[in-house]
């Protein structure tokens, strides 16, 4: 145990992490959200890594974008009115007293977005769209996976700049420190309170989980929907301690005794499931070669397409071959 003195002299050696000085940055007509600049950059990385992964299974690299455009409009609108749903107050007042200000629903810039809304409403979204395009759903979740995840790593340090979802007092180096006029520092703690830093928390979590994804699908071959489940399962884990460090308002629910914030129990409860997936999908695997490659398609039968995008159908087959034999028909002979 360091004594008080000892304490004293390492704090200007260890640092915390500083309060931000900035949230955004000056632009014509209106200043640029560094919390939408991380949210944004994220999309980004997930859309390269996606259609990296993509391209490596055989598909079009534009089906990404395709898909994912939809997927991202449906992910934000879901993950909004979640947060909406488990956080309330600001926006109906504490108990729906009316008090709060329901415009403030539409000011996605200042922070507020649930993982777990945009998850669900991103899936109805991306299934909408690999319907249309001819691609099997659980195809492009398992490529998109750790994309999401990347996406949600770099877009947890928008919280940062937003000084927003931190955790409870820590007097570890790493403490975070809010800025003391911020309107998210809590008012019953002191000034020079350190905070535990979730959102860098979650992004270290996120980043190793991408790693282990990829490892994993390269000596596994990840199929069927595993992969998305398999990330599902490592995000809830983390998530589910990151979360009940957390002290910012949130709704709670008590469940056999214990009270604990919603998103809390909604990681439980999306860990068991997706254990549940993983276990059925594992004994369930392809075990013959013509099955294993039924399970590696990653477009509806009937409904494949080439390496530009162009969907292949009979009239495109019997071209192709025609194409073919007209090439060996041709070719003088050799004596």
């Amino acid at each position: 145990m360091l004594s008080t003195t000892a304490s004293a002299l390492l704090n200007p050696v260890i640092a915390a992490i500083p309060a931000p000085t900035i949230s955004e940055i000056p632009f014509w007509p209106r200043p640029i959200q560094l919390y939408a600049l991380c949210l944004i950059t994220g999309a980004v990385a997930a859309f390269i890594l996606g259609s990296r992964r993509w391209k490596n299974r055989g598909g079009h690299e534009g089906a990404i974008i395709d898909v994912g455009i939809i997927a991202v409009v449906f992910g934000i609108i879901g993950a909004r009115l979640y947060h909406v749903f488990s956080s309330p107050d600001a926006y109906f007042g504490p108990g729906f007293d009316g008090t709060g200000d329901p415009l403030k629903i539409l000011y996605i810039w200042n922070g507020g977005l649930g993982i777990w809304g945009a998850i669900a409403l991103g899936a109805v979204g991306a299934w909408i769209a690999c319907r249309i395009h001819g691609i099997r759903f659980s195809a492009f979740a398992d490529v998109v996976a750790p994309g999401i995840l990347l996406a949600q790593a770099i877009g947890r340090l928008g919280n940062y700049f937003n000084q927003e979802l931190f955790g409870g007092p820590t007097e570890a180096p790493w403490g975070l420190t809010v800025d003391p006029d911020h309107p998210n520092f809590p008012a019953e703690f002191p000034a020079d309170t350190l905070f535990h830093p979730t959102f860098l928390y979650e992004m270290v979590w996120s980043l190793v989980g991408v790693a282990l994804l990829l490892l994993l699908d390269r000596r596994f071959p990840l199929r069927r929907g595993m992969m998305v489940w398999l990330y599902v399962a490592w995000y809830t884990l983390g998530r589910t301690w990151i979360e009940m460090l957390r002290i910012d308002d949130a709704q709670l629910i008590t469940f056999f005794g214990i009270e604990q914030r919603l998103n809390v129990w909604t990681s439980l409860a999306m860990f068991l499931l997706a254990i549940g997936f993983l276990v059925y999908l594992w004994v369930t695997r392809p075990r013959t070669p013509e099955a294993r490659t039924s399970a590696d398609a990653i477009y509806v039968p009937g409904r494949e397409r080439g390496p530009e995008g162009a969907e292949i159908t009979s009239d495109t087959e019997a071209a192709t071959d025609t194409s073919i034999e007209s090439e060996t028909t041709d070719q003088p002979r050799r004596g």
